[in-house]
Formats: structure tokens, sequence, C-alpha cells
């Protein structure tokens, strides 16, 4: 007898709407707004409690460089009443209290795995739907991604499991800075005293009374760290490659009162940094440094550095970014308070930057280089002595062996891309992201990627990001994408994919922008310099928020112009 006639079988449903990876500050919000719409999300998160960033960096000093009262949450009115900051720059502690402070507010807890890794992600066109893998997190030097159970238990236990989970949506919720990466020495594993990464601090802390430390690096995580070292330490050696712009942060308690009247503005407050430049307000400038004199031009450099700040010295003239005979003055300035404050003039020399101001994120610091003029601190010149490699002892240069107790790595992050190309993401075809990126990262809008749909990324290379208050640029991120789900719910659409030829438009936009600015001089991470082999691509939007989010903004008023939506 012939088999009964076969019925079709519907494809079956995914178990959330959305996996989100990582429980910062992108990752949560992207839950809030999933839930305004009313579908289902899971947060796979790597570590053991909420905060990314501030979760992971728990090195001495860690502190943010955007005042405390800029650096939060602006969607929920309530809460930016509710919280009191103690100092005008905040610690990591007390921003990973306020990460944890909204995650038990709006219950977010139940919907985040902690204690998982995220491993590969692959997205299937039949059910479209994605696939992500999983397995429990370990020790193993990465932060800033995670996993779930594998059975679609989008509950909060805290309990790391394997297998894989199905998605309508994956977002990527990674940060920009949360693959930490070591220096390119041989014999790290050598060493017989204990080492640090500032990336990925013990939480227990670490104890450097009466000991000889040697850091490696002097970027923004070393600046904040070392003044804080050294009060512990018998003996620090600073080993330098390239010296960081740093300017006095000025940091201070905050009084009642002070906080009363940010309180009293903050929608008009928060309207302003959505329209400023970098999500941080500052009187726009209408004079180039070139058409001032001397004299007026050093009052208004002292002014900004009085002030301090991330963005007041730029922000003094029109041309400090764009034009290097401006961008010399600002350098030259800075000099003259290094050499002013350090008094050893071969020292003061090597902490001088040469490459233009402002094509790094700049540093700010408390005693930074004060610290240097402390008689157990020394500095070495790592393009004079070069480091050969790290031995039993401490630290081998071509000058001679430095006898170290402890090593701190503060060596930074393979940035803006490293967290995403550690994961094996497959879009159609089995296509990888990672050789998708092989010549450099290409989005549109920084957001999401051709080739793989229903992808998105949360402040993704090509997108202002790190050139900004990051609180800022994650709410415009994920409004944006939550309102994109949403235009696909409300049309019954599944599936939503840039075209390639916009993605091509937008990357020679981003390169295009860049190529008219100082930034490409400075050998950043921006460009990916700090990691061997890694494509020397320009990554960030230079534009501004302003610029960017009227783009934005103009693509999903279009119908979503330059992305394919699919029924």
């Amino acid at each position: 007898m012939p088999d009964a006639l076969a019925v079709p079988s519907s494809p079956p449903m995914p178990d959330v709407d959305a996996v989100i990876v990582g429980a910062g500050f992108s990752g949560m919000y992207m839950l809030i707004q999933l839930r305004e719409l009313g579908l289902s999300g899971v947060v796979l998160e790597a570590g053991d409690d909420v905060g990314g960033t501030w979760h992971w960096n728990r090195y001495p000093g860690a502190r943010c460089d955007v005042e405390s009262l800029s650096y939060s949450y602006s969607f929920s009115p309530e809460l930016e009443q509710h919280w009191t900051w103690t100092e005008r720059y905040p610690a990591q502690p007390e921003i990973l209290a306020y990460a944890r402070h909204v995650a038990d507010r709006f219950d977010l807890r139940r919907d985040i795995r902690l204690g998982t890794r995220v491993t590969a992600a692959r997205y299937d066109e039949a059910s479209r739907t994605w696939k992500v893998s999983q397995r429990p997190a370990t020790a193993d030097g990465q932060g800033g991604n995670g996993g779930g159970d594998g059975h679609g238990n989008a509950h909060g236990d805290g309990h790391a499991g394997g297998g894989a989970i199905t998605a309508r949506f994956l977002v990527m919720a990674t940060g920009c800075l949360s693959a930490a990466k070591l220096p390119e020495v041989p014999g790290i594993a050598s060493f017989r005293g204990p080492t640090y990464h500032t990336a990925h601090w013990p939480h227990e802390g670490a104890d450097f009374t009466g000991l000889r430390v040697g850091i490696i690096g002097t970027g923004s995580s070393a600046v904040q760290s070392i003044p804080v070292i050294a009060r512990q330490a018998a003996g620090l050696t600073v080993f330098q490659r390239t010296p960081a712009y740093s300017l006095p942060a000025r940091n201070r308690p905050l009084p009642a009162s002070e906080q009363g009247e940010m309180k009293a503005r903050y929608r008009e407050w928060r309207t302003a940094q959505r329209e400023s430049r970098a999500g941080i307000p500052v009187p726009m400038p209408t004079q180039s440094a070139l058409e001032v004199s001397a004299t007026e031009r050093t009052a208004r450099f002292e002014q900004a550095w009085d002030v301090g700040g991330l963005v007041n010295l730029t922000a003094s003239y029109t041309d400090i970014a764009l034009d290097i005979a401006a961008n010399d003055l600002a350098r030259e300035f800075i000099h003259g308070k290094i050499r002013e404050i350090v008094k050893d003039p071969r020292t003061a020399a090597d902490l001088c930057p040469e490459y233009p101001y402002g094509t790094k994120r700049p540093c700010l610091d408390t005693g930074y280089y004060e610290t240097y003029n402390l008689d157990h601190v020394q500095l070495v010149n790592l393009r004079r002595t070069p480091i050969e490699g790290i031995t039993a002892k401490g630290i081998r240069t071509s000058e001679r062996e430095h006898e170290l107790d402890a090593i701190v790595f503060a060596t930074g992050f393979d940035a803006m891309t490293g967290a995403l190309t550690r994961v094996d993401i497959r879009g159609r075809d089995g296509a990888s992201l990672k050789n998708a990126w092989r010549a450099g990262p290409r989005t549109y809008l920084g957001v999401a990627c051709a080739g793989f749909p229903n992808l998105f990324l949360i402040t993704g290379p090509g997108s202002p990001s790190v050139l900004t208050n990051m609180l800022v640029s994650i709410e415009q991120h994920v409004d944006w994408v939550a309102d994109a789900i949403g235009h696909l719910r409300a049309h019954g659409l599944a599936a939503i994919e840039p075209t390639r030829e916009a993605q091509d438009a937008w990357v020679d936009h981003v390169n295009e922008l860049a190529a008219q600015t100082l930034f490409p001089r400075g050998n950043s991470w921006y460009l990916g310099a700090n990691v061997p082999g890694k494509p020397r691509v320009f990554m960030p939007y230079v534009g501004g928020l302003p610029a960017y989010r009227a783009k934005c903004d103009a693509v999903a008023s279009a119908g979503y112009e330059g992305f394919t939506l699919t029924p």
C-alpha cells in the first residue's frame, strides 16, 4: 500500500526572537528594547556578572574618561533621577555598581546567561534563523561575549551550559575594546612571578607592596594605573614604545547641589549630547588656531588644560584635527606642559609624542606625569632599547635585563573587530565574517553586513563609537536596531540585510572622510596598527554623531534604503 501523502512541515520555531551577545551597557539596553517590542531575548555573557568593560577592567585607577553625569543611560528619566554619582569621573567600582543597579531595577537577570562563551554562530537560510553555539566560559584571557544553555531557556540562573540556541536575530553587543591582547614578545610564560593584564584584572585585586613591578604599555589603562601602582611598589619600571597624550582629568567629588542642577535640566542636556559631535557637549569653535595671536591661543589652550576633559583642547579651534600646522601648535603646548612637570629632561622628552595630537584617543590622568619625578620610578624608551624577551627574572631589553617581581601588561585590545572575528560567524552559504573582513571590516552604517541577514552590530566598525561618549552611541545604535526589528515585525517581513552596493558606498564614505583628517597619521588601534598582520584600515566614522544619526534616520525613513527586506 503506498505511503500516505506527506504533509510539508513548517520550520521549527526558534528558541527566542533574539540572541544578544554581551551583557554590558549595549546588551542590557538591547534586552530592554526587545521587551518593549514584546519579543523574547536571551543575553549570553562570558563573565560572571553584568557590566561588560567595567566588569573586566578592574586595574588600579580604572576610571571613565567621560563625566559620570553624562556617562549614563538617558532612556529612563526615573533612572537618572534616582541614581547618585560621587565623583566627576566615575571609577570602575561605581560604574559596575550602576550597571548592576540597572540589571536589577529592570529585572534583566532572568534573561541573562552568565559564565558562558559564544564560540560560533551560523545562519540557516531554510529556517531564516541563527544557530548560536556556546560553551562554559574558562579563564582563557578573553572577555566580552558569552553563551547559553542550548535548550532555549532564557533564564538567568548563572549556570553555564553548552550546545546551541536558535534565534531570528543575532545582536553582537560585544564591545569595541573587549578582545584583550598580549605583547608580541617571546618568553611570557617563562616569567616566575605573577603577571596581570589590565583588561583581566583579578577580582580580588593585586598587592604590589614592596615589589619591583614592570608595566608594558603607556596607553589609557597604564596612564591611569601607573600613579596608583607607584604608590605601592618599591620600584616601578615603565616600558614605553609610544608615548600617549594625557590631559589632566581634574577629578573631584560631585556635590549634591551640582547633581541637583543637572537633574533639573537632564532632558535638555540629553538633547545636547545627542546633537554634539562626540556626545560631549562643548561650545563649538569658530576660529582657526592659525588666525589668532600666540597670546590668545595660549590662553585658550591653558583654559582647556585647567578645566580638564576629553575634548576641550581639540574643540578650542576648528582645525586641530584637520590641519597639521594647527595641530602642531596644540602638540607643542602639551610638550611644554610635560617639560614643566617632569624634572628629568630626557624622561620628559621621551614622554612627548610626535604624532599629531588627537589622532589617538587622548588619556585623562591624575598625577601621571608627576609620577616620573619619584626616585623609584623609571621610564624605559623601547624605541631606543627594544624588548628582546621576557625571562624568568624579568624583562630583557637590548640594553640589559630588568629584574622584576611582577609584570603588568597594559597592551590594549584587538579593537573594534577582535571580539567579532574571534567568534566563528557564518552567514549565507556558510560565508565567514572573518574571511569577509580579511582586508578590513566592511559594514553598512557600522550596524550590519552584506551576506549576514538579521545580524546586527552595536557600535561596530564604520560607526562613530570609539570617537564618542560610548553611552550616547550605544543608545543610538540600539534604538535604531530595535526600530528595524519592529519594522520587520509590523510588515510581516522575515529578514533584513544590506546590499553590497550600499555597504561598499558606506565603506568608501568612511575612508574618504578619514582621509580629510589627521587621524590616519596616528598609527593607532583605530587603524589596527597595534595588532601584527591586521589590515591598516581606519575603522571609525569621523563625521560626528549628528551627521551619522541623520544618515541612519534617513535610511530608516526611506524604508531602510540600502537594505534588502524579505518576507
